[in-house]
């Protein structure tokens, strides 16, 4: 953390923990008999209540988006560069929710918890999961915090579309929606990405099946891999080319030499999968992905998208990225025409950015412009 924290720093914040003591009942048709959920708050809530902004955080984030913890940390928050005093999120005007979903590994309820009916860890045997079930579990952390509605439901990738979601179950209690980098459902190739990532964390020796926690091991080569896997389809060839080219960490490609030679982008990917693995827990990253790959919003209303966005009462901001691939602005382009010819209210921004999927997360002006021009405008309405 810097000496001084920046002036547009939401500085220091501590994690804040509900427990919901009452059974919850899941989309797949089991029950937890309790969860708790880990969240961080930012900003102030106005007098009338009315500018509590819910933040939706993709497959691998967590409660933790602006400042920081400790004096000692290294960086900020995941979406730092978005979230704070005049940033587009602005702490100044909004009081900012941002919570770590049921079946993460950041201090809600999942698999690394322990299941109170075996005194073990949950492990493999966590129920599986679906987006609405992250937004009943939302609504539920929204009515122990007194919020009578959202101003702005806000979320990237997997959290657009709990955003979407969230317009479809409570569209009464959505004023503004934005869905950044997403999708109404995957792609084939986008769900076969995702079974290569759980294969490979499947088959690591020190899987044993789910239950690595109770024998004392984690699966961190097929973890890492599942990472590398992952990374790799958050760029665009254009960035990583950009990043690294062909650039070399060691050796030289001179006859005779090749087996010493490791290029900088083979490093990088080595760094972010070995870090990823001691961060995050394999069942979770199961869990995830899989509730990624069963989201279709339209299923239920006859594989009719404009149907189902007939429900919705929200504004929605759209915002897509060029060099996008894995969330291509084709898919962006979906929603945006199921929401005109649903006669709803819909702005919609591609960005041109070379950073890929991860553009999302990255401080870039047009897409700071964008968002601090449709999130001000919700600001001055609220007075």
């Amino acid at each position: 953390m810097p000496a001084t924290p920046a002036a547009d720093s939401v500085g220091l914040v501590t994690p804040q923990r509900e427990v919901f003591n009452e059974p919850f009942r899941l989309a797949c048709g089991r029950e937890l008999p309790g969860y708790e959920l880990v969240y961080e708050t930012y900003g102030e809530l106005n007098e009338d209540r009315s500018n509590a902004v819910l933040i939706c955080h993709a497959l691998s984030g967590h409660h933790h988006a602006a400042g920081y913890h400790t004096l000692d940390d290294a960086k900020p928050g995941w979406w730092d560069h978005y979230i704070g005093p005049g940033k587009p999120i602005d702490t100044n005007r909004f009081f900012v929710v941002s919570l770590n979903n049921i079946g993460g590994c950041h201090g809600s309820t999942g698999p690394t918890s322990i299941n109170p009916e075996t005194g073990r860890p949950w492990g493999p045997d966590f129920p599986s999961l679906r987006c609405r079930d992250w937004v009943h579990s939302q609504r539920a952390l929204m009515a122990r915090l007194d919020i009578p509605h959202w101003a702005i439901c806000i979320g990237g990738s997997l959290g657009g579309m709990q955003v979407m979601r969230w317009t479809l179950e409570y569209p009464e209690l959505v004023r503004n929606a934005v869905v950044i980098a997403s999708a109404m459902k995957l792609s084939a190739q986008n769900i076969a990405f995702n079974e290569i990532a759980r294969q490979a964390i499947t088959s690591d020796p020190d899987f044993h099946g789910g239950y690595y926690l109770e024998r004392g091991t984690i699966p961190a080569r097929g973890l890492a891999l599942a990472r590398m896997v992952g990374h790799i389809t958050y760029l665009s060839a254009e960035g990583m080319m950009a990043r690294f080219g062909r650039d070399l960490k060691a050796g030289d490609l001179t006859v005779g030499s090749e087996a010493e030679v490791e290029f900088q982008v083979q490093s990088y990917l080595r760094y972010q999968g070995s870090t990823f693995s001691r961060a995050f827990d394999a069942n979770t990253y199961i869990l995830m992905t899989r509730a990624l790959d069963y989201f279709d919003l339209a299923r239920e209303y006859n594989d009719d998208p404009v149907a189902a966005f007939s429900h919705a009462q929200a504004r929605f901001l759209v915002i897509s990225f060029t060099s996008d691939w894995r969330f291509a602005p084709t898919r962006s382009r979906e929603i945006v025409n199921a929401l005109v010819a649903a006669r709803k209210e819909v702005s919609y921004a591609e960005i041109d950015a070379p950073h890929g999927h991860d553009a999302f997360l990255v401080p870039i002006p047009r897409y700071q412009a964008v968002l601090r021009s449709f999130l001000g405008r919700v600001a001055e309405e609220l007075g």
